[in-house]
């Protein structure tokens, strides 16, 4: 039985690649448009940047963090140093405007973790002075996790409310972290629920019914896509046993700056053909919801993992965002994802944290 894809059929990842092809061939005028390198590539860094969250100051920090790695690529230390040493005095000039972004009950914990955040630094600031680049990754890592868990503390009520004519499905108030066991070993991918609630509900539901236990990889392409989801037998999806009726997940993409996401539209749809999705597939791992080549609201249970290559399909310009929903990303277990093919098979899928967030509807 044909199976649901990203939106067409199986040669549709040739065609995104002649698509692309054919851009680079005759609108060579365009070069200016497109993406320069700085597209973040880094999926916790794009979790962290699709926090619903209005924390200037604490933002402004963290992307002057993962700035610096233009700075460390090319191997200049000094500059490098100089914007550590920058961060650590914004850390100290902005600490109490930071702080007064918390609720009352959370700005004791808060304060803790810009302790932590002020020891990360000089731990960080050491490492460039070293000209250390394994140390400086390390530390620089440890304390974006550090702004991230602060940020996270940010998060108010949920941000928008969901079409009520979706009040039956189940649904994402939050994240979610899953371990995915594989025949070559385990994954962890965060579910994003404040951009992609429907789509990361369903996800995360099906996981806590261990629907994903035991399918096989069903369609794997070099550098472009790893599916599964597909049950056994002759349904294509998440057959509700309740009513026998296959259950359909609408197509959900927030557009950076709007307030909600669309449904069951794409970019194309609605006019706005340079748009950008909170949730790109952008990275490495980007989880993706599967549809058919007829229809966008019929996505069930199947979903993919997008292998994101820069020289094939570069961010920004790999004709899914818009037309596919994201839902995460993988955030652990890179090298396995590499190995995985039609061979290979999903051993169990876990929620490991977040699962209080799952509501079964409205």
């Amino acid at each position: 039985m044909a199976r649901r894809s990203l939106q067409t059929g199986s040669g549709y990842g040739l065609k995104l690649l002649a698509a692309f092809l054919g851009a680079l061939l005759f609108a060579p005028v365009a070069w200016a448009a497109l993406p320069q390198g700085n597209a973040v590539k880094d999926p916790e860094a794009i979790l962290r940047n699709s926090l619903p969250i209005d924390a200037p100051q604490l933002q402004d920090l963290q992307h002057r963090l993962e700035s610096t790695s233009d700075d460390l690529r090319a191997k200049r230390w000094k500059p490098l140093a100089g914007s550590v040493t920058r961060s650590q005095a914004l850390l100290t000039t902005q600490r109490d405007a930071i702080l007064k972004r918390f609720d009352s009950e959370d700005q004791a914990t808060a304060a803790l973790l810009l302790d932590r955040l002020e020891q990360q630094l000089r731990e960080v600031a050491t490492a460039a002075e070293a000209q250390d680049r394994d140390a400086f990754l390390a530390t620089r890592r440890a304390a974006l996790a550090t702004i991230g868990s602060a940020e996270a503390r940010l998060v108010g009520p949920f941000p928008f409310l969901i079409p009520a004519e979706f009040d039956a499905l189940p649904r994402l108030l939050g994240r979610a972290t899953v371990a995915i066991s594989t025949s070559k070993g385990d994954l962890i991918a965060v579910i994003d629920g404040y951009n992609a609630p429907l789509t990361g509900g369903a996800f995360v539901d099906l996981v806590q019914r261990k629907f994903y236990d035991g399918l096989p990889f069903t369609r794997a392409e070099d550098f472009y896509i790893l599916q599964s989801g597909d049950p056994k037998g002759e349904a294509m999806g998440y057959v509700d046993p309740k009513s026998g009726v296959e259950r359909h997940v609408p197509l959900e993409i927030r557009i950076t700056d709007d307030a909600e996401p669309i449904y069951n539209q794409t970019f194309e749809d609605v006019g706005r053909y340079k748009a950008e999705p909170v949730l790109p597939f952008a990275t490495y791992g980007t989880l993706g919801w599967a549809h058919s080549d007829e229809n966008l609201d019929d996505g069930s249970s199947q979903f993919f993992f997008f292998l994101y290559e820069p020289e094939l399909t570069p961010a920004g310009l790999n004709l899914v965002d818009g037309r596919n929903a994201v839902f995460g990303y993988v955030v652990e277990g890179m090298d396995v994802l590499e190995e995985l093919s039609v061979d290979d098979r999903i051993v169990s899928a876990r929620v490991i944290e977040g699962a209080d967030n799952l509501q079964p509807h409205a």
